[in-house]
């Protein structure tokens, strides 16, 4: 069980790693991507590719994982874009900009990237991250999770109350504490 959890965090952090890689290649003007976590992972990404991880048979070629990658990692991506405007009433993404997109939570352009970069990942990464999670000792699984477990409250408590991911940039949340602070001494 801790070795899924451990892919659900590396690939968390590869996406957001990706998103970061992304922003900056296409000179996007929101430079500070975040997604639901103040630490610096991307859930949806993490999700996605144990989702697919899960299942991809073995003996299925690389067309067929770029279908299923594709297909997966959209379906991923279309139900947590749902759950986070569902429940606490935020976009981390829109896709409406882009052409026959469903509802500005998934698009076909992004599925086909998708597709190809999950098929990439399961074919030539997923080794070296599947050899790392074998090496991480059991303490630290538990100091990640209880790490993750804590981020998870507080951001959903920030975005229960304010209802805007741009404060989730950690400059913006140091000045959230900041006022905070200021006004209890008040």
């Amino acid at each position: 069980m801790s070795q899924w959890f451990l892919y659900f965090v590396f690939y968390s952090l590869g996406g957001y790693g990706l998103e970061k890689a992304f922003a900056r290649a296409t000179r996007a003007p929101k430079q500070v991507r975040k997604c639901f976590l103040l630490l610096p992972l991307c859930p949806v990404y993490g999700l996605a590719m144990t989702a697919l991880l899960a299942a991809a048979p073995p003996e299925l070629g690389f067309a067929g994982l770029i279908l299923l990658g594709g297909a997966v990692c959209t379906a991923v991506e279309y139900a947590v874009h749902l759950f986070y405007d569902s429940a606490f009433r935020v976009r981390f993404w829109d896709y409406r900009p882009l052409r026959w997109h469903i509802q500005g939570r998934v698009c076909p352009q992004f599925s086909l990237v998708w597709g190809l970069l999950s098929a990439l990942a399961v074919r030539w990464v997923h080794p070296a991250i599947a050899a790392a999670a074998d090496r991480v000792p059991a303490w630290a699984v538990f100091l990640i999770w209880m790490t993750l477990a804590a981020d998870c409250v507080f951001t959903a408590a920030l975005l229960l109350r304010r209802r805007d991911p741009e404060l989730l940039a950690i400059p913006a949340v140091w000045a959230q504490v900041r006022a905070s602070s200021q006004s209890s001494t008040s």
